[in-house]
């Protein structure tokens, strides 16, 4: 019995064979993605600015068995963008998924907001993925298989907390999805987003300053916490796996009833 239950689970959930880039790889919910990916089988390429913790990633990876890369990269220019998608298809080949993790976080007060951070926050949050999903996309499609899956926010959907031009580029994050899944979808190629509630990471270091804060945004949710990264490990290998083929073009809340609440 236990042999054809593992069986079972192998069928719906695995990604072996399979080859994964993640972006934000190094730290916060996009590394906790890149070791969920791994651990089910994926050849994982992470991708982020700096190599140590680049390499500690890929250096866990390993621990556990995985086969794992890393490609240092500034997502914040085309240039940039460019040499990363070069590069991450030498070890293991052309990614079956792409997982758009790496973002930033700037939020000044909306008067205040100028084109440079404006310019900034487009250029990582969403120009990158899209051009990386116009990059792997069409060849996800060639194939039969891909997946697409985009970190968004709470700020897609409502503005609090001074949301400015961040939550103005999650929710074009949210938009680009239904547009890849609207493209591709037929041809075997998922695209959605996960969009977590307040996660304990370094991107949210700013907040996380300000304990009432914290206390107050934990409290808004239904299950009495905040997110960790971890929590994004089960929902981030469903919608990479063969299970969640039928899955498209959707905005999936991991956010303890955050948004509900």
């Amino acid at each position: 019995m236990i042999d054809q239950t593992a069986s079972y689970l192998s069928g719906l959930f695995s990604l072996e064979g399979r080859t994964a880039v993640v972006t934000g790889g190094s730290s916060g919910i996009g590394r906790a993605i890149a070791v969920a990916l791994a651990r089910a089988g994926a050849s994982v390429v992470v991708v982020a600015r700096r190599e140590p913790e680049l390499a500690a990633t890929v250096r866990e990876l390993e621990s556990h068995g995985c086969r794992a890369a890393s490609v240092s990269a500034d997502l914040g220019s085309r240039a940039g963008v460019a040499g990363a998608a070069r590069a991450v298809v030498e070890p293991f080949g052309e990614p079956d998924v792409l997982v758009n993790a790496a973002g930033i976080n700037l939020r000044p007060p909306m008067d205040e907001l100028g084109e440079e951070v404006w310019d900034a926050t487009m250029a990582v949050n969403l120009d990158a993925p899209f051009l990386l999903g116009q990059r792997f996309g069409p060849g996800m499609a060639e194939r039969g298989y891909g997946r697409l899956i985009h970190i968004a926010s709470q700020q897609a959907f409502r503005a609090f907390v001074t949301s400015g031009a961040y939550g103005v580029s999650k929710a074009g994050l949210v938009a680009l999805a239904r547009s890849q899944a609207e493209a591709w979808s037929a041809r075997g190629v998922t695209a959605n987003t996960l969009v977590p509630g307040f996660v304990l990471t370094p991107l949210n270091a700013r907040l996380q300053d300000d304990p009432a804060r914290v206390e107050a945004l934990a409290a808004r949710t239904m299950t009495g916490r905040n997110g960790l990264a971890e929590d994004f490990a089960g929902a981030a290998v469903f919608l990479a796996s063969p299970s969640a083929s039928y899955v498209t073009g959707q905005a999936i809340f991991v956010d303890g009833g955050f948004s509900v609440h």
